[in-house]
């Protein structure tokens, strides 16, 4: 008998052990998915044993009927102090219990800095699978200068708000109302402001296209209103004008100086003949890939469109593109010139040589 016991024993500890090394983790990960990888076996051994323990306190929401709050974790905050933190503020029962399932499902390493919304009617579990991924409820939406509708609507795909391009030109199509300056028109375009904004991802297509038309109308001063009336334009010309100069000044020290040659040009009834105006009139280029056309051929110059200014004088009908403040400004403060003509110059800089004739314009043409 006395020789019978040791070998109980070690049979008794054995299947201890094989109890401890296969029936606990198998049993946990039914209920918890696999382990992480990277743990050693008597890790596994213990946050499986740990789960098992701790039970309904992971499984379980604190509260079914819990609102959703926000919560904030901070860059390099430990897994312990945002534990910690979701168990103060009522979104889990236990810290410990949280921190262990972490630990056991990999996920203590790949938590996200950020803004959350989180809810006690959603489980630890449910909860820890949630901080992997900090999406902002808010963008950044980006409408670069000189842009047309359609360029807009082009960003919109990888902005992260979910508005369609097609919801875009249903709401630019149908101005806000409340702008004076939009009224009667059939599109905002050119008063998109180009700018950089804070949006939440769910806005919609006519809160996005209203925010942008009051940007533009924030800064549209009584002294800008003023100085286009000095030009004998009302906004819209006026926003149609910087439309074009917008397009032609790839440096904007030049813009008011482009701006005088079209004022210019507009008070003696003579043609504009400005290239981005055909430029929108043509549309998408598919073989070059842009709205733009570049360089435009003898044909395109003839391409018939109310919006061509090299066959139509006078403004164009509506705005080109989005003007920012240093083409509004332009319009509204040109230089005062005698320049009636202007061509780039020929080392591909993007400055340009202007002339009062003709001849002198001629004259500044590429050999």
């Amino acid at each position: 008998m006395r020789k019978i016991l040791p070998i109980l024993f070690i049979l008794v500890l054995l299947l201890c052990l094989f109890l401890a090394l296969v029936t606990i983790p198998s049993q946990a990960a039914r209920v918890y998915g696999q382990p992480a990888s990277w743990l050693t076996v008597s890790q596994r051994v213990q946050y499986s044993a740990l789960l098992l323990w701790y039970d309904g306190l992971l499984t379980r929401p604190r509260d079914a009927n819990g609102v959703e709050q926000p919560f904030s974790i901070q860059p390099g905050e430990s897994v312990n102090s945002i534990a910690y933190n979701l168990e103060a503020l009522g979104f889990i029962r236990d810290a410990e219990a949280f921190r262990a399932y972490l630990i056991y499902a990999g996920l203590d390493t790949s938590i996200q800095a950020g803004e959350y919304k989180l809810s006690a009617a959603m489980s630890p579990i449910e909860i820890a699978r949630e901080l992997q991924d900090a999406t902002s409820e808010e963008v950044t939406f980006v409408v670069l200068p000189g842009w047309r509708m359609e360029e807009i609507a082009g960003s919109l795909s990888t902005s992260g708000l979910s508005i369609t391009p097609g919801d875009f030109f249903d709401a630019v199509t149908d101005p806000p109302r409340g702008f004076d300056f939009l009224s009667g028109v059939n599109s905002a375009e050119g008063f998109l402001f180009p700018d950089s904004y804070i949006f939440h991802r769910q806005i919609t297509a006519g809160e996005l296209v209203h925010e942008l038309v009051r940007h533009f109308a924030l800064r549209l001063s009584r002294d800008m209103q003023l100085a286009f009336e000095n030009q004998g334009l009302t906004v819209y010309q006026a926003v149609t004008l910087a439309s074009i100069v917008e397009r032609e000044a790839i440096h904007k020290e030049e813009a008011p100086l482009i701006a005088s040659v079209y004022l210019n040009r507009l008070r003696i009834g003579m043609r504009l003949e400005a290239d981005p105006t055909v430029q929108y009139a043509l549309g998408y280029n598919a073989v070059q890939g842009t709205w733009w056309t570049n360089p435009l051929s003898a044909n395109d110059l003839q391409f018939d469109s109310p919006f061509n200014t090299y066959i139509h004088a006078g403004l164009p009908p509506a705005p080109i593109s989005n003007p920012g403040m240093d083409a509004l400004n332009a319009v509204a403060f040109p230089a005062e010139s005698p320049y009636y003509f202007f061509r780039a110059k020929c080392d591909g800089a993007g400055y340009h040589n202007f002339a009062e004739t003709f001849e002198e314009h001629l004259g500044n043409g590429c050999r």
